[in-house]
């Protein structure tokens, strides 16, 4: 594209005969200033391998591959994706004689929420993407939750799903309960709808998420995938009644004696009319192992995991 503005993208998506479809939320970046700031945070470097989600009319792609990352991107968007491999023809010849070479791509047409993500690029890689709105949620557990999760995450989302994930004690989710335990959690900037060709009707912000890694000091106690799920199955639990007190809504939604967790909750030191979004994670870790097994869930969903992609 000749330039990173509104019009530069008006042109672009008129010259391809393509629209932005907002059933796909597509709103496509249009400041360089934002741009910058996204590169700056993700620091591709040669031969980097990026996943990227949703890339557009590839303002991003484009910028990642002239870094010299090693770019895999998905875009469900056929007239888009037709566009992209016109655009990136000699990045897209590279990936396929040399996979992983620094400016090298490699595009997948189909929807991300089909694909193993973590099965997509080499570990190591970063994922750096600009997502549609509609799948921040499933894509955030399917990354964080992964066998090989990425190293960096710096996503572009709706303001107030990145203010909900960052929340400390006090405005927690269950999102944000989930992100928290898997990745060091941080907003590196706010961004206006004005940075965006259509503008959204909301604001949006770049988010920044480090999964913890083995050994470091600060990540939270990892349990094994067992006691995980009932992890997850506890607090997603809690979160049905978020602005009821824990003794009665764990009561409730668990269909345990109360005797049992106002116990539960004395041991992790938990005060009983305590809400479910004062309550850390190192809490919830606590009261889990406090309460011992809980069961399957009493709502009869399959998994606090995949339930919690919708949340």
């Amino acid at each position: 594209m000749s330039g990173v503005d509104p019009a530069a993208v008006r042109a672009t998506l008129k010259a391809a005969g393509l629209r932005a479809r907002h059933g796909l939320s597509q709103n496509f970046l249009a400041d360089p200033d934002v741009l910058d700031d996204i590169l700056a945070a993700a620091d591709p470097t040669p031969g980097r391998g990026v996943l990227e989600i949703g890339p557009g009319l590839g303002i991003l792609t484009e910028a990642l591959l002239g870094a010299g990352a090693a770019v895999t991107t998905v875009e469900l968007d056929r007239g888009l994706a037709g566009w992209l491999r016109d655009r990136h023809a000699d990045a897209l010849a590279l990936g396929e004689r040399a996979p992983g070479a620094p400016g090298a791509l490699r595009l997948i047409e189909g929807d991300a929420l089909d694909q193993v993500l973590d099965e997509l690029v080499p570990s190591p890689y970063d994922v750096v993407a600009n997502l549609p709105y509609h799948v921040t949620s499933p894509i955030l557990h399917r990354l964080l939750g992964a066998r090989l999760p990425p190293d960096r995450l710096v996503l572009m989302v709706q303001r107030e799903v990145a203010e909900r994930v960052a929340a400390p004690p006090g405005g927690l989710s269950y999102l944000s309960v989930f992100c928290q335990y898997h990745a060091r959690v941080r907003i590196a900037r706010l961004v206006p709808a004005t940075a965006f060709e259509p503008e959204p009707k909301v604001d949006s912000a770049v988010l920044v998420l480090e999964p913890y890694r083995a050994g470091d000091v600060d990540a939270p106690a990892k349990l094994d995938p067992d006691a995980e799920d009932e992890l997850w199955r506890l607090v997603q639990a809690a979160f049905r009644e978020r602005r009821k007190m824990l003794h009665n809504v764990l009561r409730r939604q668990l269909a345990l004696p109360v005797e049992r967790v106002d116990a539960a909750l004395a041991a992790a030191n938990i005060a009983p009319e305590r809400r479910p979004q004062t309550v850390s994670v190192a809490e919830w870790l606590a009261l889990r192992d406090a309460l011992g097994s809980i069961g399957p869930d009493m709502r009869g969903r399959s998994s606090a995991g995949r339930a919690g992609e919708r949340s």
